[in-house]
């Protein structure tokens, strides 16, 4: 399997269209959870979902806690693409990974049309002590429920809660252990989704993505927690269909 094919999952293929998406799951998350805007977006756009190692189908794989190694190989996985428009959208962990990716777009190709949309995730130098991945896996679980993502439900049963528990740490290691390192221009212009009552993000977090972005700089705010994007979906969606549409129209 080429790193094209490993690294990355079509759920509704459309390489003919004129823009690209590349959606980053949060923390435990899968490529799996962005079927829904593969759905509501193609043919128009072609919205590839990242899936990281150690989970569904590349589950006997090793994960990877190091947000920089994540991000070194799924841009390596991307250097064979064309130089269509591209748009990276990550939600939480997501985000500061497409991010990461979007600064090594930007080295190695400094003429490729690019947009960024960071979802429920402070700046990256908005720095807080968090240590979930330190503690039990009781701990663990009680922190996926607290936020509502789709992986609270099956966190009821023992046996599948075991068998997602080293993807869960791992993530959360990667993500609570991440440092921003400064170095080069800010890569391309940002636009920031964020829930209005999210307990790790706060507004003006959000908003402090705006020193890292070109012109024009975007601040959404949806009424929800962590997982807004799960609980007001129609409302993400249009707004990313909105930004797509502005992307193809050539739109800043």
């Amino acid at each position: 399997m080429n790193d094209e094919s490993l690294w990355f999952r079509r759920f509704k293929p459309a390489t003919e269209a004129a823009n690209r998406l590349v959606c980053f799951p949060h923390a435990g998350g899968a490529a799996s959870y962005f079927i829904p805007v593969a759905r509501a977006l193609a043919p128009d756009v072609d919205v590839v979902s990242v899936q990281y190692p150690g989970r569904q189908d590349r589950r006997g794989e090793p994960c990877v806690d190091d947000i920089a190694v994540l991000a070194d190989r799924i841009h390596q996985a991307m250097r064979s693409w064309s130089r269509q428009p591209l748009t990276l959208f990550g939600h939480s962990m997501g985000a500061v990974i497409a991010f990461e990716v979007a600064r090594r777009i930007r080295r190695d190709r400094p003429e490729q049309p690019l947009r960024l949309i960071v979802s429920g995730r402070r700046a990256p130098h908005v720095q807080k002590v968090e240590r979930v991945h330190l503690g039990d896996d009781a701990r663990i679980a009680a922190e996926i429920r607290s936020l509502g993502g789709t992986e609270a439900a099956v966190l009821q049963d023992p046996e599948v809660l075991a068998m997602i528990m080293p993807t869960l740490r791992s993530d959360y290691r990667a993500v609570e252990t991440y440092r921003y390192v400064p170095g080069g221009p800010p890569p391309c212009p940002i636009t920031v989704f964020t829930g209005d009552r999210d307990p790790h993000t706060t507004v003006d977090e959000a908003r402090e993505w705006e020193q890292y972005s070109q012109d024009p700089f975007d601040l959404k705010v949806f009424e929800g927690g962590h997982f807004f994007v799960s609980s007001r979906a129609a409302e993400v969606l249009a707004a990313l269909s909105e930004h797509l549409a502005g992307a193809a129209r050539g739109v800043r």
